[in-house]
C-alpha cells in the first residue's frame, strides 16, 4: 500500500497515519547529531540548547556524537538520515563552511544536503597556549615560533576542521612554521594542551572558558569585536595586529535536507523560545559565547556566504585540499 493511500485511510480513520507534523511533532524522541568530541564548543552548546528543547516540546532532544574528519563524519551521516524531524544536526563554521573548501571530495554538500533551522551562537574564537609556554602575548608567541621553525606543535579538531585551518592562517598571516596534530574534537586537542603535549590550540571560548578560569591554559588573544567581559585583559586579534582573524564562530542546527517545512518552522520557533528563557542565555553567555538566533532563511543565507568567504581566504593561504 503506498504512502497516498494510507495518507487516504488515515483522514477516515482517526488520522493515526498523517505526517509527524500533523500528528503534534515531535511525538517520540529527536535525535541531535554533534559532529565532534564530547567537550568542545558544539557539544557543550548542543547539550544546553537540547535540554530546554527537550522540555518546551515534551520529548527528549538526544545528543549523539560522531566525531571524525574536522566534523565531516557526523554530518555526512546526519545528511542520509530520514528527513523526519527526528535527526538533527549541528550545523557549525567549521563542518559547513571550512570543511568544503578543504577537501577535495566531500560526502556532503553543506548547502544542498542540508535544511537550515537557525543560528544558535556566534561564538568568539580563542588562542590558547600551554603555561609553560616561552611567551606571554601574542607577539612573544610569533617572536619564539620564528625562533623555532617546525618545534612547536599546534592541536585542532582535525584535519581541514576550523581550528585547523585558524592554525594554517596564523602561520601565513606571521610567517611562522608549526606543526599540526589533529584530534577527533577540541576536547581532546585540550588535553594534551595541558599535558603538554601540543604547545597551542585555536579553540573556541565556551571549551576553554574553564580552563582559562582554573589557569590550565593561557588565552593570548580573542576573536570578537570587542574584549571579552569574561576574558577583559585578554586583547582581540585586531588589538594584537592580526585583524584577519578577527572574526567570531556561528554555531546552528539543521536537519536533512526535504524536512517538511511546518516540522522546521515548528522547530525553528522552539529554538527561538529556548534562547529566551533567562537559564539558557545565562548558560551560554557563562561559556563567553552570544545568543544570536535567526530566521530560516537568514540562517541558509549565512551557510552559503560564509562559504564562500572561507574559499576565498583558503585560495588565498594557498592550503592544498586534502
Amino acid at each position: 500500500m503506498n504512502r497516498r493511500t494510507l495518507m487516504a485511510l488515515g483522514l477516515t480513520c482517526g488520522a493515526t497515519v498523517l505526517p509527524a507534523y500533523a500528528r503534534g511533532y515531535p511525538d517520540r524522541p529527536v535525535k541531535l547529531i554533534v559532529p565532534y568530541a564530547p567537550g568542545g564548543t558544539t557539544d557543550l552548546l548542543a547539550r544546553i540548547v537540547a535540554t530546554r528543547l527537550g522540555a518546551i516540546s515534551k520529548q527528549p532532544f538526544v545528543v549523539e556524537n560522531r566525531p571524525g574528519a574536522g566534523g565531516a563524519v557526523g554530518s555526512a551521516y546526519a545528511a542520509r538520515q530520514p528527513a523526519d524531524g527526528y535527526t538533527l544536526v549541528m550545523v557549525v563554521e567549521s563542518s559547513h563552511a571550512v570543511n568544503p573548501n578543504v577537501y577535495a571530495k566531500m560526502a556532503y554538500d553543506p548547502v544542498e544536503d542540508f535544511a537550515p533551522i537557525s543560528n544558535i551562537a556566534d561564538v568568539p574564537n580563542v588562542l590558547v597556549i600551554n603555561p609553560g609556554f616561552p611567551a606571554t602575548d601574542l607577539q612573544g608567541l610569533v617572536q619564539a615560533l620564528k625562533a623555532h621553525p617546525g618545534r612547536y606543535a599546534f592541536g585542532s579538531s582535525g584535519n581541514g576542521g576550523l581550528s585547523h585551518i585558524n592554525g594554517e592562517l596564523f602561520e601565513h598571516l606571521t610567517g611562522t612554521q608549526m606543526l599540526h596534530v589533529p584530534y577527533k574534537g577540541l576536547g581532546p586537542a585540550l588535553a594534551d594542551l595541558i599535558a603538554g603535549q601540543v604547545s597551542l590550540v585555536f579553540d573556541n571560548i565556551p571549551s576553554s572558558a574553564g580552563l582559562i578560569q582554573s589557569g590550565q591554559i593561557r588565552p593570548l588573544a580573542v576573536a570578537a569585536r570587542q574584549r571579552l567581559k569574561l576574558l577583559a585583559q585578554v586583547p582581540t586579534y585586531a588589538q594584537a595586529g592580526l585583524p584577519a582573524m578577527n572574526n567570531p564562530s556561528w554555531f546552528g542546527l539543521g536537519a536533512p535536507a526535504g524536512t517538511a517545512p511546518r516540522i522546521l518552522d515548528r522547530l525553528n520557533a522552539t529554538v527561538r523560545q529556548a534562547l529566551t528563557d533567562p537559564e539558557v542565555i545565562a548558560a551560554i553567555e557563562k561559556l563567553g559565547a552570544i545568543p544570536a538566533p535567526m530566521s530560516r532563511t537568514d540562517f541558509g543565507k549565512l551557510v552559503a556566504s560564509q562559504n564562500e568567504r572561507w574559499r576565498k581566504i583558503i585560495e588565498d593561504i594557498g592550503f592544498e585540499k586534502l
